[in-house]
């Protein structure tokens, strides 16, 4: 919003006058409207530093604050040095033309000024289908990564694929016995091994691709070559499933690669010239208590293995080596104490503090009829994330999964997401969109042909369309804050907020054959855009019928 930015550039140049160059102008709207329209606290954070009392710096602010004439229609000091603008009525109506100018970039910015990021999320092994921790992982990361592009930064989705670690031996073991059951002879899963419907499906089509011979091959090579075909064909599934869920990525990156192009080894000596490591017991250890971290690491093994630690420390090391300012990674609940090794490891390569950042997404819990959904026949023991969104749509899926922080619990409510009832905040925002559609639709107008030039908005001065002129104002800091934040969830309330200002406007005024009918129709098409917005940087269809 205009008014936001000369606002908080005035307040700059005002603390600047009285001593505080560089004040981090923070400014929000007033839960309660006799408030104001924004406010500041400013005075606050001002007051250490000018040694003053907060009300005695707000009081020097606003008597050195230059603001345009009619800019404001009261400015006041509240509690203990709160300072509260009430805006003219043009600088409230004038986001009406800013929005619809704008269009599809309202909320856009470049705050992050073309830095390269990294976001890693999903980064599933190549052994069976997506679960549903995996969608919630999905669209937290394709949450985090739009945010980033919304607000300035040159952001590279990426998918590691685990294809060399001892999963993918029992991915191949499992496959190899379920050849032998196709076949028509006994074999058993080993323990540990793949047990789902999904494995058999696909011993048969490789008996009906290859042959009954391909049972026969001496088991190393069979084993050989079920774990490419196993990877292979889990992958292929995977990307499936992703690009169904509106979810694609940048960069694959395969494990294996670490070892062939030789950059775990050149990460070790790197560490061992910086004097990070050293013998013990046979192994060797990395100092991460240097660092922060609770005890040392062990990088190799007694027997000469490298720990799960190592490549992890090698491919974030390739990351800043391909000229990432920051690497943020979306990983499960069980590895929330494998963070502070990871941040420590990344430091002893000499890395800022910043570099890596890991957001952790806890399970789900599907619940369907009131009782928890626990697997399917496909999976064997889990429910696909396939599973979900073809029950309740990608729409509701995306939208559920990105209504609550990543680290909180999560129940999944299927009858909920599947119901066409205000109860369902997907389905509330969407009617939202679709019914400033409509009235467009009954109007026999496209909603572009609708513009502001030459229409008094100043007629738009009731209480449900005020409110939503200044929350349709907030939507871009809305954004900047969660990009900042690296918090999807704040969109999801912050539409379901404004969904509720619109429908109250829509069944309480008439749009077409009023004296305000020209102003309405510009309110309509600019709320209709940020819904829109709103909804398309979640990756989530806007409607125009429902």
């Amino acid at each position: 919003m205009k008014a936001h930015d000369t606002l908080r550039a005035a307040l700059a140049l005002a603390a600047a006058k009285l001593g505080a160059s560089g004040a981090d102008v923070l400014l929000e709207r007033p839960k309660d409207p006799a408030h104001g329209d924004v406010a500041t606290n400013l005075a606050l954070a001002l007051a250490k530093t000018l040694k003053a009392k907060p009300r005695d710096v707000a009081g020097k602010l606003v008597a050195t604050l230059q603001l345009p004439p009619g800019f404001v229609r009261k400015v006041e000091i509240a509690g203990p040095g709160f300072i509260n603008f009430f805006l003219a009525e043009e600088q409230v109506v004038a986001v009406l033309p800013a929005i619809l100018a704008a269009g599809g970039g309202y909320g856009k910015s470049d705050i992050g000024r073309g830095a390269k990021v990294n976001v890693e999320f999903v980064s599933a092994n190549p052994t069976g289908p997506l679960h549903v921790g995996h969608g919630r992982g999905a669209a937290l990361g394709d949450g985090i990564a739009a945010l980033l592009d919304w607000t300035g930064w040159s952001v590279a989705r990426e998918f590691y694929v685990n294809d060399a670690g001892t999963q993918i031996d029992k991915l191949a073991q499992s496959l190899w016995a379920r050849v032998q059951q196709v076949a028509g002879r006994a074999a058993e899963v080993p323990e540990g091994g793949y047990q789902g419907d999904y494995l058999k499906e696909l011993a048969e089509g490789i008996l009906a691709k290859e042959g009954k011979g391909f049972a026969d091959l001496p088991p190393d090579e069979g084993l050989r070559r079920c774990r490419t075909i196993g990877v292979r064909s889990q992958r292929a599934e995977q990307d499936e499933d992703l690009v169904e869920f509106r979810v694609r990525f940048d960069v694959i990156f395969n494990e294996s690669d670490l070892y062939r192009e030789g950059l775990v080894e050149q990460t070790l000596a790197e560490l061992t010239k910086r004097g990070h490591t050293f013998e013990e017991d046979g192994a060797l250890w990395l100092r991460t208590t240097a660092f922060g971290d609770d005890k040392d690491r062990v990088l190799r093994k007694r027997d000469g293995t490298y720990t799960y630690l190592v490549p992890d420390i090698a491919y974030h090391r390739h990351k800043h080596e391909r000229g990432f300012q920051r690497a943020i990674d979306v990983w499960g609940g069980d590895h929330h104490g494998y963070t502070p090794r990871m941040q420590a490891a990344l430091r002893a390569l000499g890395y800022p503090e910043d570099f890596l950042h890991v957001e952790i997404v806890q399970l789900v819990r599907v619940m369907r009829g009131g009782e928890e959904v626990r697997f399917s026949k496909r999976t064997g023991d889990f429910v696909s994330l396939r599973d979900l969104f073809e029950e309740t749509g990608v729409d509701a899926a995306r939208y559920f999964f990105l209504m609550r922080r990543g680290d909180a619990q999560f129940v999944f409510d299927v009858d909920l997401a599947k119901s066409q009832t205000e109860e369902n905040p997907v389905f509330y925002v969407q009617m939202a969109h679709a019914r400033m559609t409509g009235i467009f639709r009954v109007a026999t107008r496209a909603p572009e042909t609708v513009n502001p030039a030459g229409v008094d908005l100043a007629v738009l001065n009731q209480p449900e369309e005020l409110e939503l002129l200044k929350e349709m104002g907030e939507f871009p800091s809305i954004v900047a804050g969660a990009a900042a934040a690296l918090e999807p969830h704040r969109i999801t309330g912050y539409l379901e907020g404004l969904a509720r200002i619109a429908h109250g406007w829509y069944h309480k005024y008439r749009v077409l054959g009023e004296p305000e009918e020209a102003a309405r129709l510009v309110l309509a098409r600019a709320v209709r855009q940020v819904l829109a917005n709103g909804l398309t940087l979640l990756g989530i269809n806007a409607p125009e019928r429902m």
